[in-house]
């Protein structure tokens, strides 16, 4: 006799993967506000995550109970349809890769200039709703519990000291110097943040933005003078064994990294040799690093901050206009992204904030300003067309609109990182092939973020892994410092100030996140090259009948894949 009472229909082992994987995104969002904000979930909480070992540790379970329940619906012949195998292959990848991160204690040593608690905090505020005086009754409200959630990183950080689990040198110098501009001299970020709030709630946000100030100093001041002593002696680099899994959080794939290394080097020589032949043309008779330096000072720029901002918007608005219907079909809701000024004390890297899962908050990019108020454009080009449209947002807004088909877990926070950056560099090289980069000065930008990312590669796994620099490509560039040495924090700084049209204050902040953020900053060119290796495949496979609009939608509206799945499911669209 089958059970078909409803008792058993309910059962978490009757449930199919995308079912189990929603389940999952649910319940991450009450233990993890943020993300719940992030999603457009749970409106009007005010909350702020565990960030103590105990909160990490209940993050943990929540995966095992999840991977447990997956285990049961594999076994029961639920992953047969292929929407629930792709869900259940990613679901059951992520997981196990975050608690391999966890289970190492490397939650523990969490500190980071770009990626971290604290930083969560902040920008868990510039996402919060601001219309009505319920919305600034949950700023204020969050504000409060901002303490609470510094005292547990702290104490996660506290464990990590005494399970001989430090953090990076470089990392805690960087986030004093930030924490420091937040709370400010006179006028913390967190006052800014609510001026401008209903006069009738003056009372009490000025309160809650105080107390919120005097956690960020207080942890600053604990950094510096506790943690930062204990920590000195600490190296940058992670070492190989750390370095792959960290390799395989962010590209959702075992790497060969001396493999990854040596094409990193080839693709350095091959951008280097075409950036030469582009700055002949911006500046007869230069280098690159010249005509770089020509366009940042005599090149196109645009003047004022929100003069950039409007600009950047009309960039945007340029881009949709001109590839939906010739090169994408985009749905209403993911035509709209807007442009945003990055808040005092960011790290140097413009970056993406994705829609509300039901578009109530659109994508934003957002742009640190670093003090400027000149822009030069010939950078910003393929920048917003990696950080915009094509790039991340028509990606991460398909799969927002998608997420019904698949799953929200597929659509949000199953997201791989190498993945999304492959695309947004890949959406980089297709502007560039499609004609919109034909301005030399341009051009020339989009080679040289080529080439940033290139050199990421490089000196990412040289300097984690240690290893030797090839004496011949030393010797190719006239590099004589590089020739025969292994790869240092400092060798990286100097080859990246060679090879870089960025001013010293990005460089800077970017080598401290790379030494941060162990792999993350790879995943950009290895993405990249399994998305036109993807797309080759599928040419091949289709010979004229080929259609890049349609493989296109399709392969953004299949969700999330790490590396070692992407390729296999872009060949087959």
């Amino acid at each position: 006799m089958s059970d078909t009472s409803d008792a058993a229909k309910s059962r978490p082992d009757r449930r199919l993967p995308r079912a189990i994987a929603d389940a999952y995104v649910d319940a991450l969002a009450e233990l993890d506000p943020l993300t719940g904000l992030y999603l457009g979930l749970n409106p009007g909480d005010d909350r702020l995550p565990d960030f103590s070992p105990a909160g990490f540790d209940a993050l943990a379970d929540l995966s095992r109970r999840t991977l447990a329940e997956l285990d049961a619906a594999e076994a029961a012949g639920g992953c047969q349809d292929e929407a629930e195998r792709r869900c259940a292959r990613l679901l059951r990848e992520r997981l196990t890769a975050g608690l391999a991160v966890h289970d190492a204690g490397e939650r523990l040593r969490w500190i980071s200039n770009l990626s971290s608690p604290v930083h969560a905090v902040r920008e868990g505020f510039t996402l919060m709703p601001t219309e009505t005086e319920a919305d600034w009754t949950s700023v204020a409200g969050r504000l409060r519990n901002v303490p609470e959630a510094l005292s547990g990183y702290r104490a996660s950080l506290e464990e990590g000291l005494r399970q001989g689990l430090p953090g990076g040198p470089r990392q805690v110098e960087t986030v004093v110097e930030q924490l420091t501009e937040w709370a400010g001299d006179e006028r913390s970020w967190f006052a800014d943040l609510v001026a401008t709030g209903p006069q009738a709630l003056r009372t009490e946000l000025d309160a809650s933005a105080a107390k919120a100030t005097a956690a960020v100093a207080e942890l600053r001041d604990w950094l510096r003078d506790t943690y930062a002593p204990a920590i000195r002696d600490t190296p940058d680099p992670v070492g190989r064994d750390r370095y792959a899994l960290w390799v395989r959080e962010w590209t959702g794939a075992d790497l060969d990294l001396d493999e990854a290394y040596a094409w990193g080097w080839q693709e350095f020589h091959r951008i280097h040799d075409e950036m030469r032949a582009e700055a002949e043309k911006v500046l007869p008779g230069s280098t690159p690093r010249e005509a770089l330096a020509h366009l940042e000072t005599a090149g196109e720029a645009v003047e004022g901050v929100e003069a950039v901002r409007e600009w950047l918007q009309g960039l945007m608005d340029e881009a949709i206009a001109a590839l939906d219907g010739t090169h994408f079909d985009l749905a209403e809701p993911v035509r709209k992204v807007e442009a945003m000024i990055a808040p005092p004390g960011s790290a140097a890297a413009p970056y993406y904030t994705s829609p509300a899962l039901d578009f109530s908050r659109p994508g934003r990019t957002w742009l640190p300003t670093l003090g400027r108020e000149r822009f030069p454009v010939y950078d910003l080009v393929s920048t917003w067309y990696h950080e915009g449209v094509p790039g991340h947002h028509l990606q991460l807004a398909q799969w927002v609109h998608v997420a019904p088909q698949l799953s929200r877990y597929q659509a949000s926070v199953g997201l791989v990182s190498a993945n999304v950056e492959g695309w947004a560099l890949y959406a980089e090289r297709l502007m560039d092939e499609l004609g919109f980069l034909t301005d030399p000065g341009r051009r020339l930008g989009y080679l040289d973020a080529q080439m940033m990312r290139a050199v990421r590669v490089i000196i990412d796994i040289g300097m984690h892994l240690e290893l030797p620099i090839p004496a011949d490509s030393a010797r190719r560039i006239g590099w004589s410092n590089g020739d025969g040495q292994r790869w240092t924090p400092a060798l990286a700084r100097e080859f990246f100030g060679l090879h870089s049209g960025r001013p010293a204050k990005f460089l800077d902040s970017e080598l401290v996140r790379y030494l941060g953020m162990p792999g993350q900053a790879i995943g950009y060119k290895l993405g990249e090259r399994a998305w036109l290796t993807g797309r080759e495949a599928a040419r091949r496979a289709h010979g004229a009948d080929f259609d890049a609009k349609s493989w296109h939608m399709a392969a953004l509206s299949q969700g999330s894949l790490g590396l070692d799945d992407l390729v296999d499911e872009l060949s087959q669209l």
